[in-house]
């Protein structure tokens, strides 16, 4: 059941595997000949200096995958030098997570109808030293993810989403489908609009992130309703099947938001590549879910300080093939895609 919940998408599961297929179809054009002795892969975001673009996506539940649950995906990301973002639905608290020592961390907000628990919950994430909400926006409804029906998935007893845990929330109770799919359905708030964008903030100082973005429409919508970033994600393929894949949404939403607010790519990156990939089309930066559940459920935070340092790895890899010896030096040119048109061949001599 719990690995189901983490492994699955969204009903026929297309844009499943696109997020990862679309970018083997991404080539490189690597420049050679360039000093590479020294890369420096670090970065800012949000003004927040990072050891790498690589950072921890929120995923709900981590406490299935290990015990350790949110304690050492928090410990992993602060020794790598980069930032977690918590899960709203996570199986430990803003503060239990806090506590376990400094790092930069952003939280994730899922939007209930009762708003005097979200605006409770975004004081407490403030008052734990979170420095941005991550406001999920793809999520009226839960979307069809049929392995989770099949397996009436529901939280384990033992575990409770720790963040509603006082409030009543914190559980969820068996139904004859999947569980959170009701949970989500009583709680979460359909209303939802920009407005209310603009009410969450007058309720914090945290900068805002959009998270679930994939139109350039919607892009200059989020900028005009004062956005500080997009992440251009599809919820890990697991609400509305058949969108595209995240990084062939990407360029789309970076030329739409014109470089006035940064824009970060989640879903489908498995590789050192594909972070290149994704930051020479105009990505800030690109977050990993599953891959940090995985690496979770094997090993602790042991797997998740190995998850981050093999993608280190292999991205530093990757911009020394490729002639790129720090972020910004990772262009449009160093790729080619289906969508570029075809390089001009020199004139031939007559």
């Amino acid at each position: 059941m719990a690995y189901d919940y983490y492994a699955s998408g969204a009903e026929d599961q297309w844009t499943l595997a696109e997020n990862r297929n679309a970018f083997s179809r991404i080539l490189f054009r690597p420049r050679i000949l360039i000093d590479v002795s020294k890369i420096d892969m670090s970065t800012t975001v949000l003004g927040f200096k990072i050891s790498m673009p690589i950072m921890i996506a929120p995923t709900a539940m981590q406490k299935m995958a290990h015990p350790d649950g949110e304690y050492a995906t928090a410990r992993a990301a602060s020794a790598a030098g980069t930032i977690m973002t918590l899960s709203s639905w996570a199986t430990s608290s803003v503060e239990e997570v806090a506590s376990t020592g400094p790092g930069i961390r952003f939280f994730q907000l899922y939007v209930y109808k009762d708003r005097n628990v979200v605006a409770q919950l975004v004081r407490r994430a403030e008052r734990a030293g979170f420095k941005a909400i991550a406001l999920t926006v793809d999520t009226p409804r839960l979307g069809r993810r049929e392995a989770d029906i099949k397996n009436r998935f529901v939280l384990p007893p033992f575990l409770t989403l720790k963040n509603f845990e006082g409030l009543d929330l914190g559980k969820m109770d068996e139904a004859n489908d999947s569980g959170l799919a009701s949970y989500v359905a009583g709680q979460i708030d359909r209303t939802l609009s920009w407005k209310d964008v603009k009410w969450l903030q007058s309720i914090t100082s945290m900068p805002i992130l959009v998270k679930g973005v994939i139109t350039a429409e919607d892009t200059r919508i989020a900028i005009q309703n004062g956005a500080a970033g997009i992440i251009v994600s599809n919820h890990g393929a697991r609400q509305l099947d058949y969108v595209p894949s995240t990084i062939m949404a990407l360029e789309e939403v970076v030329k739409a938001a014109q470089g006035r607010v940064p824009v970060f790519l989640d879903g489908g990156v498995r590789r050192g590549t594909d972070v290149f990939k994704a930051l020479a089309l105009g990505a800030s930066g690109i977050f990993i879910g599953r891959p940090v559940v995985f690496s979770l459920a094997a090993d602790g935070e042991a797997g998740v300080r190995k998850v981050l340092q093999m993608l280190r790895d292999e991205f530093e890899l990757t911009m020394a093939l490729s002639g790129c010896r720090s972020i910004k030096e990772i262009t449009r040119d160093h790729i080619q895609t289906e969508w570029d048109a075809p390089r001009a061949l020199p004139a031939p001599r007559l």
